[in-house]
């Protein structure tokens, strides 16, 4: 059993013993110190906390403690039931809530949950937020409301509808040429709450077709639900057929989005971000974000268009804290996630898509010819499995006096060392016990000579 406790949120394997695994006891705990902090810290007055979920088999079990125990400490809860994570972030800021719990593990196995903590603008707690959370939790530094002052309950399941509102009112989704276009679309939704409403979505959008796969949101993933092209063979075997014009894959909570071309070939998933910001910086012009582990080719179609592009630490909440401090229009991570600022600030796949097929019905091209356009990068994505008590930083600090004047060296977050046409980038997970490397080049092999030449050098230093 593994539980993981972190800035990005609390995640582990259901069942086990209480802090060895995501338990009841352990879902109650961090609940309470969730609701405690905010009780502290919140500016609203509503007494509301927003509670969405995905579609994984033990989402009822954790939604039904989350929402009793956010009742016993007082606070006044909406359940949304089966909602994205961005919608629920979208929820929050809707109904003027304290905050949000978005109860997912993201891109991980059936066996894992999670609870993904949101303030009162419906953005994930910031680090020094997250460490008083858990600080809390371990010292009970919280106390239950009495039964005059318990919270109340309220199940409203009209947000998913509510986000495909916000998302069609973005000036930017060109509802008008989509249809025009008549796109005929496939969607894999690894038997989430995508299923839910990506359908939704794509009928109001106007695309003249919808053929899904693994769209009922059971929580029993089909495949791994990480979108990548090794889990992908079924949909991308669908496209290879002919007769649709495009495939969206969404991870388990729809905050990630990857794209499959006319041909059965994927997009990239690097290039989902990469090829919406070219879409948005054409109309508003500006600055753009991504983090150390996402490919150049976002930078390069910045300064094509003007703008100037930054580089924040990994982790949602570093993108979006430097998205503020620069003023970009756009920005997100290369795992497919897009934040616009314009709609939220949130990875949100929704978005994503209007954008992307707004983008290639105004081209009149083939996906894979719109892919064509765009600088061509290659990445590696590797990791290395850590070893009880294995020092991740003293590996990564003697990795810098190795690589000392041999490549330009940024350690804001892990190490990244920038060669002249290559890069690498190692940082520790924070979410499984893993050093993640990520390496990118102008061929695949030089991504990964360069990514596995680093591996070789950081196993030595173990």
């Amino acid at each position: 059993m593994t539980l993981i406790k972190s800035i990005s949120g609390i995640r582990g394997t259901i069942g086990g013993h209480a802090d060895e695994g995501l338990t009841p006891l352990d879902v109650v705990k961090l609940t309470s110190a969730y609701a405690a902090l905010i009780r502290k810290t919140t500016t609203k007055t509503s007494n509301k906390i927003v509670v969405g979920r995905d579609a994984r088999l033990s989402g009822s079990m954790v939604n039904h403690i989350v929402c009793g125990t956010l009742m016993g400490m007082g606070f006044d809860v909406v359940d949304i039931g089966l909602a994205s994570t961005p919608t629920t972030e979208l929820a929050v800021t809707m109904e003027g809530a304290c905050g949000g719990i978005i109860l997912t593990a993201s891109h991980n196995p059936r066996q894992w949950n999670a609870l993904k903590l949101l303030n009162e603008n419906g953005e994930f707690l910031n680090a020094a937020e997250g460490k008083e959370v858990l600080r809390i939790a371990e010292a009970e530094e919280f106390d239950y409301a009495d039964v005059e002052t318990l919270g109340k309950y309220r199940l409203d399941e009209t947000y998913n509808q509510k986000h495909i509102d916000a998302v069609l009112a973005l000036p930017l989704v060109d509802t008008e040429a989509i249809r025009k276009a008549g796109f005929k679309v496939a969607i894999d939704c690894v038997n989430s709450v995508g299923g839910v409403i990506l359908p939704m979505l794509l009928e109001q959008l106007g695309v003249q077709s919808v053929e899904k796969l693994y769209c009922e949101p059971t929580g029993d993933f089909q495949h791994n639900p990480e979108p990548l092209a090794k889990n992908l063979t079924d949909i991308m075997g669908l496209m290879a057929k002919g007769g649709n014009d495009v495939a969206f894959v969404v991870d388990p909570d729809v905050d990630r989005l990857a794209i499959i071309c006319e041909n059965g070939e994927m997009y990239g998933e690097e290039y989902t971000l990469v090829t919406v910001a070219d879409y948005v910086l054409k109309h508003t012009p500006g600055n753009t974000v991504s983090n150390l582990s996402s490919t150049r080719a976002l930078r390069d179609v910045t300064n094509a268009r003007g703008g100037k592009y930054a580089a924040s630490a990994v982790g949602e909440v570093n993108v979006v804290t430097k998205m503020k401090e620069t003023g970009a229009v756009i920005g997100g991570e290369g795992n497919g996630g897009v934040i616009y600022p314009e709609s939220h600030y949130g990875r949100d796949a929704l978005v994503g898509i209007g954008l992307f097929l707004s983008h290639l019905a105004h081209e009149g091209k083939k996906v894979s010819e719109l892919r064509a356009t765009y600088p061509a990068y290659f990445m590696g994505k590797n990791r290395i499995d850590l070893q009880p008590g294995t020092d991740v930083d003293a590996i990564l600090l003697k990795l810098k006096e190795l690589y000392a004047g041999k490549a330009e060296i940024n350690d804001i977050d892990g190490v990244k060392l920038d060669f002249e046409n290559t890069w690498v980038h190692l940082r520790k997970s924070n979410t499984e016990p893993i050093i993640r490397i990520y390496s990118e080049g102008p061929t695949q092999e030089a991504a990964d000579a360069i990514g596995e030449e680093i591996i070789k050098v950081a196993q030595t230093l173990m």
